[in-house]
């Protein structure tokens, strides 16, 4: 059974950085893409990037774009998010999520429990 944990949330000062992990269990990530999604109070929820298997392509939100990078490490079954130049905006709980495709998507379907990213003024 296929299991992702969050980690590395936690508080921010604004222009601030922090490094997030998505660690899957009991499936190999080598052949999926897996994205980052992020939800505010009162906010819907939003796809912040994705990367596909290989690490060769990723996607950002406009609002990420340029401030936030995806990456991968396979042979730790890991998925990364840096994020840098923070603002109170980014404030939300952030999630990974697994497609079984090696190709970013609109679907998506097992997703972790999520990490409280804080980032104060």
């Amino acid at each position: 059974q296929l299991q992702l944990v969050e980690s590395g949330g936690g508080l921010a000062q604004s222009g601030g950085s922090l490094r997030l992990a998505c660690v899957a269990s009991g499936l190999s990530l080598d052949y999926y893409a897996i994205a980052w999604f992020r939800q505010a109070p009162g906010k819907e929820r939003e796809k912040v990037s994705c990367i596909s298997a290989n690490g060769r392509d990723t996607e950002y939100a406009d609002s990420v774009k340029g401030r936030f990078t995806t990456s991968r490490d396979n042979a730790k079954n890991t998925v990364y998010l840096q994020m840098n130049n923070m603002s109170p905006e980014d404030t939300a709980i952030y999630y990974c999520a697994f497609r079984g495709v090696s190709r970013c998507g609109t679907t998506w379907d097992e997703w972790g429990q999520g990490t409280q990213v804080t980032v104060s003024s």
